[in-house]
């Protein structure tokens, strides 16, 4: 693994995890009627703290960019998931909440589940799928289940937190991949080709889906129950992605599917008890906010 990637990666998930503690500290104060609507993007921007927030989240995202051009994306998908733990850190300094046994155990697992699945797995690049067919089909099934788990959140705002970053993780992932692909064209035929190609915009518009979800799931329900949900379905769809029609290899013998699959398990479970520690903060309360706009 090149030690620019590591860097790189870990440096994107850092800006990721500092800035959506930010985010979701302006969004659970923002107005219940821009529920899932762009307008919550236009109220939120009036927010100094949200603002500071999207300016770590797009530092993030450029350094996520930059390690994807020079790594696999079944490479960089499992580091940016340790976005959790910066996101705990900044979590710990508001709340002062000790780790305890279910901080440490999520950490170990976080860690240790990346280290296992990268290892395992020894993630190669590889000449990408050339059969639309197969891209399509992949991206079809992440963002339909995106849209299904969408119409959910809106029919049930009191549970639509975890949905919601699902959804959103889902649209993060397939956007990786994607920025991928975009990189890989402005290489090949420089800004002509990158503004041809139909990824560049379809980047930008799961960009701006995915940042209407989550901050409606911020706005809808604490970190602790949000963000984890979006921390681990956005590997698992990069993954997805990578291996299905980027070219990316893992190894593929019986002992290395088995610790590739122990490792994302253990992601996955790492990623729930560290959003569930009591040092994520809570926000508000969506039955009390709800309450309060209630006729007395």
């Amino acid at each position: 693994m090149s030690v620019l990637v590591l860097l790189l990666a870990v440096g994107a998930a850092c800006c990721l995890g500092v800035g959506f503690v930010l985010q979701q500290n302006a969004a659970a104060h923002a107005p219940l009627g821009d529920f899932l609507s762009p307008r919550l993007l236009l109220d939120l921007v009036k927010v100094p703290r949200w603002l500071g927030g999207i300016g770590f989240m797009v530092v993030g995202m450029v350094l996520g960019a930059i390690a994807l051009a020079h790594g696999e994306l079944s490479l960089v998908e499992p580091l940016l998931a340790t976005n959790l733990l910066f996101a705990l850190v900044l979590s710990r300094r508001q709340t002062r909440q000790p780790l305890g046994r279910q901080g440490w155990g999520g950490l170990l697992l976080l860690a240790g589940g990346v280290t296992a699945f990268i290892v395992a797995g020894q993630p190669e690049g590889g000449d990408a799928i050339s059969d639309p067919v197969r891209h399509w089909l992949i991206i079809g099934v992440m963002v339909g289940l995106a849209l299904l788990l969408t119409g959910y959140a809106k029919r049930s705002r009191l549970s639509s937190g975890p949905a919601l970053g699902v959804a959103a993780g889902l649209l993060y992932g397939v956007q990786d991949a994607l920025t991928r692909v975009s990189g890989q064209r402005f290489s090949d035929g420089g800004w002509m080709a990158l503004v041809t190609g139909w990824q560049l915009y379809a980047v930008v518009a799961l960009g701006i889906t995915g940042l209407v979800l989550v901050q409606s799931a911020f706005e809808t329900a604490p970190l602790r129950m949000s963000l984890p949900a979006l921390t681990a379905a956005q590997p698992l769809a990069g993954i997805v992605c990578g291996v299905g029609f980027l070219g990316d290899r893992l190894r593929a013998d019986t002992g290395a599917m088995a610790w590739e699959a122990a490792g994302l398990a253990g992601i996955v479970v790492g990623v729930v008890l560290l959003g569930l520690h009591p040092a994520m903060p809570n926000g508000v309360a969506l039955k009390e906010r709800l309450r309060d706009l209630q006729p007395r």
